[in-house]
């Protein structure tokens, strides 16, 4: 595989400084261009993100040294100098859009974690484990912005990355009926640090804007058909969802109740779990996990601070499966939200895009 010069815009936030850690040592990937807001432009990286570096490792020596560009005025020189870009930056919906759309016009891929174009329709919103063949639609993409290699391709939201998945090989074998998912999602999902957001400490916030109506209607375009040139959202299952703020640094958790039309055993779901595998594993993706699905037997696992950085933080961990009084079963996932929920989970994306040629 060749090696492809990246650029990461909003490098400076939260998610961008994990895109920034995940492109150091990348077999594939050569960070060679960082932006930012206009304040931080013209600055070295490793000034730009002093006293701002939230990541666990310290900033890679390499990224330090890069001049930080305009994600805004530096557009031409920065689709000229890589071979796509990844996009975490933080501005409004409008002008995410208008901005992305502008670096695929430039003929530079855009592989983002805003959820600005999640409903566009001839935007692949993928999980690549799940949907790799959403992938197709970019041809489409392509053909209305009038691009030959330019296309925005979107991951999904954190937060449904921790029961989407376990729910992916029983949706058709077994009729997925409903779903009724209580999300308890890491600070880290708000971009934050108990030392930037104290109020959160021993605190519980039973309220996170946006993310109920993402978490019940977003897996419907994962789990949707390409027809026409359009990414379809798929008419079931039925989702209800609460979403909750919890004191965890990372690691989105999900308890998660499920009904279908033809129910399976305990030990047939359990069995689809371990043995599920996807497109990633069989191209042996470098960021892909080994195995995606891991169920714990323990009564007392998965937990946030033991299994969230499980393969590196890119599996997902299940357990405490059992039957459930109004519905079928119930049982308990978690991901880590900023490793497969967001930069990793577009990493792994990027990763796929290469392999197929699209990028």
């Amino acid at each position: 595989m060749k090696r492809f010069k990246v650029g990461v815009l909003g490098a400076t936030g939260m998610v961008g400084q994990r895109f920034v850690t995940l492109m150091d040592n990348h077999p594939w990937f050569e960070l060679t261009a960082v932006a930012a807001s206009n304040r931080s432009a013209g600055k070295k990286y490793g000034e730009s993100v002093d006293g701002r570096w939230m990541m666990p490792s310290a900033v890679p020596e390499a990224a330090k040294q890069l001049t930080v560009l305009s994600a805004e005025a530096d557009i031409s020189e920065i689709a000229g100098s890589v071979d796509f870009v990844f996009s975490a930056v933080d501005m409004k919906k409008d002008e995410i859009k208008a901005l992305e759309e502008a670096y695929a016009k430039a003929e530079c891929p855009v592989v983002s974690n805003n959820s600005a174009h999640r409903w566009t329709p001839d935007v692949p919103m993928v999980i690549p484990e799940v949907n790799p063949e959403h992938c197709e639609v970019i041809h489409s993409q392509r053909k209305r912005l009038g691009t030959k290699r330019g296309f925005i391709a979107v991951k999904s939201n954190c937060s449904i990355q921790s029961y989407v998945p376990a729910l992916h090989p029983l949706k058709d074998r077994f009729g997925l009926d409903r779903a009724l998912v209580c999300t308890y999602q890491a600070i880290s999902g708000a971009s934050k640090t108990f030392e930037t957001w104290p109020e959160m400490v021993d605190n519980v916030i039973p309220f996170i804007g946006g993310e109920e109506e993402k978490s019940e209607q977003e897996p419907l375009k994962v789990w949707g058909k390409l027809e026409d040139g359009v990414i379809t959202p798929a008419d079931s299952p039925a989702i209800t969802s609460q979403c909750i703020r919890v004191p965890a640094s990372d690691g989105h958790m999900a308890a998660v109740f499920i009904a279908f039309q033809d129910k399976p055993g305990i030990n047939e779901v359990i069995r689809l779990w371990q043995e599920f595998s996807g497109h990633p594993q069989e191209l042996s993706l470098p960021s892909a996990p080994k195995r995606f699905l891991h169920y714990f037997e323990e009564d007392n696992r998965p937990q946030t601070g033991l299994d969230r950085m499980l393969e590196n933080g890119m599996a997902v961990s299940l357990g405490r499966l059992r039957p459930d009084s109004q519905y079928d079963y119930r049982f308990i996932g978690l991901s880590h939200n900023t490793l497969r929920g967001a930069a990793g989970g577009a990493v792994l994306l990027a990763e796929l895009l290469c392999a197929e040629n699209y990028i």
